[in-house]
């Protein structure tokens, strides 16, 4: 009887131990199976907004070239170089007030001196005269480049036409928008100053953006949908009353 005692409280123990053991491994695995499920990213994936509807990163929006890796300061020596030749030429031609056309001249003065007076002199000083490299504008830079600006110019027209039709209210109110405000700061200043500005906006704002980009987007994605209202607002209470022509009403119809 002892005997028959100590097995069965043995025989208990052992089955509560695995009792133990089942739910452990129960916890255990269900545990994991909410870490995978967490971790997993899900199948479909809210679309992120991106500024101007940008889909590919902005070294490839500036076409991912030497001209991208300036506008990022991929090459902070040659970002900045290019930036101060630009500041120099600014301060040249607007604070000094120098010309164009003078500073050609006195530059192409002083480099054809410098070259005459360094070959005449190298027979006195037995040395060797300057190598003037021969300059030749290839044809394809060229070709490319007016192809390229025929290419915008015509894309320009293209849409000055379609705001002029009439068939897009939203784009002429934007045109005319533009157009006005680049107008009021024209008042400003020069064409050169304006074309300063623009430049150095182009050397900072990129990468600024590119920094923050995040953020920026999250801005942006409030202000695009406070604007959308607010236009909604504008178009059920005033632009919905504007009377339309019979072509504009055949056409819907």
């Amino acid at each position: 009887m002892a005997e028959h005692s100590e097995e069965s409280s043995s025989s208990g123990v052992e089955s509560l131990v695995d009792k133990i053991k089942e739910k452990i491994h129960d916890h255990d695995s269900s545990s994991s199976d909410s870490d995978n499920e967490k971790s997993s990213p899900s199948p479909v994936k809210s679309a992120v907004y991106r500024l101007f509807g940008r889909q590919k990163p902005v070294h490839k929006v500036f076409g991912g070239g030497k001209p991208a890796d300036v506008f990022l300061w991929r090459n902070k020596k040659i970002s900045g170089g290019v930036l101060g030749g630009a500041t120099a030429i600014w301060v040249l031609f607007e604070m000094l007030e120098y010309h164009l056309l003078t500073l050609i001249c006195h530059c192409l003065i002083l480099s054809l001196a410098i070259l005459f007076l360094w070959s005449n002199a190298s027979t006195f000083i037995n040395k060797s005269s300057p190598r003037i490299p021969e300059v030749c504008i290839p044809e394809d830079v060229v070709v490319n480049i007016a192809l390229s600006l025929r290419f915008e110019i015509n894309r320009a027209f293209a849409v000055l036409r379609e705001v002029a039709s009439g068939h897009d209210l939203k784009k002429f109110l934007a045109v005319i928008a533009g157009l006005w405000v680049l107008s009021i700061v024209g008042t400003w200043c020069n064409f050169l100053t304006l074309f300063y500005i623009a430049f150095v906006l182009l050397h900072t704002l990129p990468v600024l953006y590119e920094k923050y980009e995040d953020q920026v987007d999250s801005f942006a994605e409030k202000a695009v949908a406070e604007i959308k209202k607010q236009y909604a607002v504008i178009d059920a209470k005033v632009l919905s009353k504007i009377p339309r022509g019979p072509l504009r009403d055949k056409k819907k119809a």
